[in-house]
This record gives structure tokens, C-alpha cells and sequence, in this order.
């Protein structure tokens, strides 16, 4: 697991845009919350090469939020 990443963290973009909450870490990818409206009620995917920092309780993101919700990938 990344260091300091925990579960329901929040995720946000290099512009501080919500991008959805930390289910779990699978492998090399952060699942994100199904449970959450700004990842549209789905499980999404993303890359921890996309995870620039965590601070204060906070995955911030080298990426801003709409480029991480284009490039996202969904969990089937």
C-alpha cells in the first residue's frame, strides 16, 4: 500500500477538485468509493503514479480533477 493512504480518504485533483474517497488500493491502483456522487455511484480506478502527495488526511493528485475523471478507469 502507498504510505499514508487509508481508506475514505478523500482524492483530489492538482486544481483541489473532488475527485471521489479511497475504497481500497488493488495492486498499482487506488479503487475509488462506489458510494460517492463525485465518482458518479460507480467504482472507478486510478493509478498511484498519479498520487503526487497525502496531506492532511488528503490524496492529492499530480493531475486535475476532469483529467483524472477522462482517464479513469472503470471497474467491471
Amino acid at each position: 500500500m502507498h504510505p499514508g493512504i487509508r481508506e475514505h480518504m478523500e482524492v483530489v485533483g492538482s486544481d483541489g477538485g473532488h475527485v471521489g474517497r479511497v475504497d481500497h488500493i488493488v495492486g498499482e491502483e487506488i479503487e475509488l468509493a462506489k458510494l460517492d456522487l463525485g465518482a458518479g455511484l460507480k467504482h472507478h480506478l486510478i493509478p498511484v503514479s498519479w498520487i503526487d502527495d497525502v496531506i492532511d488526511d488528503k490524496v492529492r493528485l499530480n493531475i486535475t480533477k476532469e483529467a483524472a475523471k477522462a482517464a479513469w478507469r472503470e471497474k467491471h
